[in-house]
């Protein structure tokens, strides 16, 4: 794998991820009995701004600036973002940051931890070794944090069903491997199988709408339980950028998890939009029962 989320960290799919993940962390624990949150992809759990600009050979476009860089001094942020916002400037300040832009920013991981509980616990995989051992060293000697230097997709094989009886899991590969759609819809399989009532989000890039159909097609014919998809574009179908945006699907998703993300990404939509054509939506794959 040769995928370094570092020259990413921050963008505008960070921030749709990140902030949809805090809504569904705060929605987990409107329930007092903790929860097992499983990151199989997670990174190295923190990434340094300053760094994304340099590649290993060239000069790098940061990609920040117009994700988390877009939102840092705004005042008018609604509270589903502003929570998320003040979650990565709270990180950014206890990692030493003193200056007026974001210099260091959380990963899944770190934003989970954050956020956790006593009771709530954190099983990170991650495959890739330099990205594994930082993982390791990030979280070395926190309590309540599991972390193994393995292939997430058979996380849930040994992880589930939790003790706690409870699980949030969120998938989000880098999407190097041809058959990383496939993978996932397997594991979603399995995972399910294991823990019914586990709320599984999976990410995706927006590259090419007729692979994520097929997608959609394939997670659906699994006979899933309630499910949604949340999409945010910031350019037009026409624009030539590769990725014009991304999408999460949430699986088994908390009670009017849907309205909080919709509107989350509406508002996203304006504030990140790169060119005209963009904009966000969500649709039931499978609709609750």
């Amino acid at each position: 794998m040769n995928y370094r989320h570092q020259y990413h960290a921050g963008n505008f799919a960070d921030v749709l991820k990140h902030a949809a993940l805090v809504r569904l962390v705060r929605a987990m624990q409107r329930k007092d009995r903790g929860f097992l949150y499983i990151d199989t992809h997670s990174g190295r759990g923190r990434y340094d701004l300053a760094a994304a600009a340099h590649g290993d050979t060239l000069e790098r476009t940061p990609e920040w600036p117009e994700g988390i860089g877009r939102l840092w001094t705004r005042s008018d942020l609604p509270e589903a973002v502003a929570d998320y916002v003040e979650q990565v400037r709270a990180f950014d300040r206890r990692e030493g940051n003193r200056e007026p832009i974001p210099r260091f920013y959380p990963g899944s991981p770190r934003l989970v931890r954050a956020l956790a509980r006593p009771q709530d616990r954190l099983s990170l995989f991650e495959k890739q070794p330099e990205e594994a051992a930082a993982l390791k060293t990030e979280f070395d000697f926190e309590r309540g944090v599991g972390i193994q230097a393995a292939d997430g997709y058979t996380a849930m094989r040994g992880q589930l069903p939790p003790p706690e009886k409870r699980a949030l899991v969120l998938i989000d590969p880098p999407f190097e491997a041809q058959d990383e759609f496939a993978r996932i819809v397997d594991s979603v399989d399995e995972g399910l199988t294991r823990l019914p009532a586990a709320t599984i989000a999976l990410w995706y890039p927006l590259t090419e709408r007729a692979r994520i159909d097929v997608f959609f097609r394939e997670l659906i014919a699994r006979n899933l339980p309630p499910t949604f998809a949340i999409e945010l574009t910031v350019v037009g179908p026409a624009h030539p950028m590769k990725m014009k945006g991304s999408g999460l699907v949430v699986i088994n998703p908390p009670w009017q998890i849907d309205r909080e993300l919709a509107a989350l990404a509406s508002w996203l939509a304006e504030a990140l939009a790169q060119a005209p054509g963009g904009g966000a939506g969500l649709r039931w794959l499978v609709n609750e029962r």
